[in-house]
């Protein structure tokens, strides 16, 4: 009887922690497994992640649009959509003009992106400008260059913001989650402590320095896919820009996946269902889910956020760097020669420039705001590396490409 018992005692305790270690599949689960199996991928996993307790807002593979989440006020005229995942939660803020956010200790890293008016940060009492100058439509007198800056802030910095005179959104990315901010959202049963990612990546961005989204170089990610890496010590930010009608075949990654629709359209495939994407729809992807997308014709912009952060794709920018900086050094500034509007001749629409025999060669065109020509106004230039420069044609023709014949000679392209 005394043996019976030992062994019924042995049996029961090595159930038990098989079956913690075994916890049953989920539906999706099941599926994705037959679907890795079905398009022959390689499965990888991340080890030593942190086991937060925190259930997403996002259910696995589900599509939602901001404007269906939950509106929450984080301070007077500071308004608030969020979604999280396993380890990062992004806050999407609606600011009024002038309001101001008040002083408080980060409790986690932040990635900070202003995608519309402008805010003054102050970060552990020195003050930074933030803005966001859309695109602007070129005419045939001038354009508007875009600019998106962001900032990388570290968890225990003591900041707080305010807006502009026209209000201001802003796109923050949090890893790991703020559990005051779940708070204020009615989470319940939260627990005490985040833990954030043991093994951390080397950033790519400095702390408490502001960037333009635009002089981020592009990097190569796959035939018709081409980002913007900024990447902190537990999370990344990819912004993607994918091409007119560009398709991606099922794949897999070992990192959580959470992707917000910034442009355009995309028919992203999660599992075996097929979602149209458009701008501002969320969608979260855990580790190892099957998934591809072939992109609508307009193109879609998208930003991706991975946890943990993904070497494969610090790598790849890594190269692409390297191609770039073999052409332009790293450390190079670009240097104001020539101000047209205030030099003689006058210059208006330059297009066309081309080396040849030690100077540079231009067109010099005019336009009206309707993109009237006159060759009468026009000229093709010649500039020297000092700065000076002279009309080698006037007058006569609108010339636009030109090209550095093998005799010598420069031919020109009458645009008229």
């Amino acid at each position: 009887m005394r043996k019976i018992s030992i062994y019924g005692l042995i049996f029961t305790v090595t159930f038990v922690f098989y079956a913690c270690q075994n916890a049953p599949e989920t539906a999706w689960q099941k599926l994705n497994q037959e679907l890795i199996e079905k398009y022959d991928l390689k499965v990888r996993e991340i080890y030593d992640l942190p086991k937060n307790s925190i259930s997403s807002n996002l259910n696995e593979g589900k599509i939602y649009n901001l404007n269906n989440l939950d509106s929450i006020k984080l301070q007077d005229g500071i308004i608030a959509k969020l979604f999280w995942g396993s380890g990062q939660l992004v806050a999407n803020l609606t600011i009024a003009p002038n309001a101001k956010m008040t002083e408080e200790a980060l409790p986690s890293d932040v990635f900070l992106i202003v995608s519309e008016g402008n805010i003054k940060q102050i970060i552990d009492g020195k003050s930074y400008e933030l803005q966001h100058i859309p695109r602007e439509a070129p005419d045939g007198t001038h354009g508007g260059t875009p600019v998106t800056n962001f900032i990388y802030i570290e968890k225990g910095s003591k900041v707080s913001f305010t807006a502009g005179e026209k209000g201001a959104k802003l796109i923050e990315v949090y890893s790991p989650i703020r559990l005051d901010y779940l708070q204020k959202a009615g989470v319940k049963n939260l627990t005490t402590v985040v833990e954030d990612v043991k093994k951390s990546q080397q950033t790519n961005v400095s702390p408490n320095t502001v960037y333009d989204l635009y002089d981020i170089q592009l990097t190569k990610l796959a035939d018709g896919a081409f980002t913007r890496l900024i990447s902190g010590r537990n999370s990344q930010l990819s912004l993607i820009s994918m091409e007119p009608n560009a398709n991606f075949p099922e794949h897999i990654h070992p990192e959580e996946q959470t992707m917000l629709v910034l442009r355009g359209s995309c028919e992203e495939t999660i599992l075996d269902k097929k979602h149209n994407l458009k701008k501002g729809d969320v969608a979260r992807i855990p580790s190892n889910m099957v998934h591809a997308a072939k992109i609508g014709e307009l193109g879609c912009d998208v930003l991706d956020i991975f946890w943990p952060a993904r070497p494969d794709y610090l790598e790849k920018q890594k190269a692409s760097l390297a191609a770039y900086h073999a052409i332009i050094p790293e450390n190079a500034k670009l240097e104001l020669l020539v101000d047209g509007k205030k030099t003689k001749p006058e210059l208006n629409f330059s297009e066309g420039p081309k080396w040849l025999n030690g100077k540079i060669y231009f067109s010099n065109m005019f336009f009206d705001k309707d993109f009237g020509a006159s060759p009468a106004k026009s000229s093709t230039v010649e500039l020297d590396p000092s700065g000076t420069y002279r009309n080698i044609s006037q007058g006569k023709m609108q010339t636009n490409g030109l090209y550095p014949y093998k005799n010598g000679n420069l031919l020109v392209c009458d645009m008229m």
